[in-house]
């Protein structure tokens, strides 16, 4: 049933994108996609109708449903991992007879509202993923966010190389008159460059990228909470100021930094980029700041987790202010072969970062282990199974005037943990 459903929805998508022709705009990479799918969806927002793929979905199904219309999220849980127990078939059955009817009705009478640009993710959670996707899709503009030395999924492939090669299919296939936007900071990314005939543009914090951050930081208010994040985008004799409030990390400086070169390509100039971005919102559970309790604050970075995007939010951690910093650290999955080191490497980071580090899953304990090699007090360790038997105790913890990062792969439900900490009895209109 699913591979009939598939082949009506594809055989839809490729109609849709023929009868339309919109722009293109393709994402993918290890870390970031999300991120860098909404900056650029905000940016090229001025002017234009635009739709992104909803949520993370960068499936086959995600691509297809982007494609197809732009679906309420209530509909699109009923159709993804995450539906809730006791959902009815009917209900399903009922969402995919509308997808179906209304997209063949777009195609047959031509509708004026149908976005001029989509902005799509496209997963390689296998090999073969993105050619897949290609036949469905292919974009005019392709952009290529952090990889990594050991990139998520790599378990599914034979090597981390593999993976790359996979990924760089997306700027494979872009014509001459295509651009490839590259993470010139990640070598893995910048590697791929002579993959493409397309004109290549480099963003990234690096000497010598086309379109290149400087002078980031955190901007704080009076009381020394943090407020977001500012930076100034350099692109050929021009530079303009950047400030995005209520972001935190280098992570976001990226997304923007693509979306930047994305409306670059388009022909859009700095000044209306940087204005843009100031309305930049990412994804939840993304870097995102949150007042806990006992007076302390939480990074929630618990949607999903990679070896690249834990160096981030270490990162992050270490150059926020508090009293004490405390790193909640789970699970990396589908890293295979990989996964020791990878947790391993994470510990020392941590040990660097954080002054206190919990961990969650059997994995994580890699981290603990590591982090204590580092020089981390064995009492500042506290290692855990799950984040239901974790979340109380983190509770417990917390200080006044305390950090709390808490990152980890999604099946680790670190949500929890972030929930548990949330402080319910303040507005949320409340500074941070």
């Amino acid at each position: 049933m699913k591979n009939i459903l598939l082949r009506i929805l594809r055989r839809l998508a490729k109609l849709t994108v023929w009868r339309y022709r919109p722009g293109i705009i393709g994402v993918t990479g290890s870390a970031g996609k999300t991120s860098a799918k909404l900056a650029i969806r905000t940016i090229l927002s001025q002017g234009r109708l635009v739709r992104a793929s909803p949520g993370n979905l960068n499936s086959d199904f995600g691509v297809l449903l982007a494609i197809l219309g732009d679906w309420r999220e209530r509909d699109i849980v009923l159709v993804t991992n995450e539906t809730p127990k006791g959902t009815r078939r009917a209900a399903k059955l009922w969402f995919w007879v509308r997808v179906i009817a209304s997209s063949a009705w777009r195609i047959a009478v031509k509708a004026s509202d149908y976005p001029e640009i989509l902005v799509l993710e496209y997963g390689a959670d296998h090999p073969g993923d993105i050619r897949y996707l290609l036949t469905i899709a292919r974009p005019n503009v392709s952009v290529i966010t952090a990889i990594g030395d050991v990139p998520v999924h790599v378990e599914h492939y034979n090597s981390p190389e593999e993976v790359a090669r996979e990924k760089g299919r997306l700027i494979e296939f872009l014509s001459v008159g295509g651009f490839a936007i590259l993470n010139g900071d990640d070598p893995t990314v910048r590697n791929l460059q002579s993959r493409t005939r397309a004109r290549v543009v480099m963003y990234g914090f690096d000497r010598g990228e086309d379109v290149r951050i400087v002078r980031f930081e955190h901007k704080m208010q009076r009381d020394g909470a943090p407020e977001g994040i500012s930076f100034k985008l350099e692109y050929g004799s021009s530079i303009v100021p950047v400030r995005i409030p209520h972001v935190f990390g280098r992570t976001h400086a990226y997304a923007a930094a693509a979306a930047a070169s994305v409306g670059i390509a388009f022909g859009m100039n700095l000044v209306t980029i940087s204005e843009a971005l100031s309305r930049y919102k990412p994804a939840d559970s993304r870097m995102q700041l949150i007042r806990g309790v006992k007076s302390s604050r939480v990074i929630d970075d618990a949607y999903n987790a990679s070896p690249v995007a834990v160096r981030f939010a270490l990162e992050t951690l270490h150059d926020l202010p508090a009293k004490r910093r405390i790193a909640v650290l789970g699970d990396m999955l589908e890293l295979g072969r990989h996964s020791d080191d990878a947790h391993a490497h994470a510990g020392v980071l941590a040990a660097n970062a954080a002054d206190i580090l919990v961990t969650v899953g059997p994995r994580a304990k890699g981290i603990a282990a590591a982090a204590r090699a580092e020089g981390m007090r064995k009492g500042d360790i506290y290692v855990f199974d799950s984040a239901d038997t974790a979340k109380a105790a983190v509770r417990d913890l917390v200080k006044a005037g305390d950090l709390i990062l808490v990152k980890g792969s999604h099946s680790m439900h670190l949500d929890k943990v972030v929930e548990d900490l949330r402080d319910r009895s303040a507005p949320s209109s409340a500074p941070l």
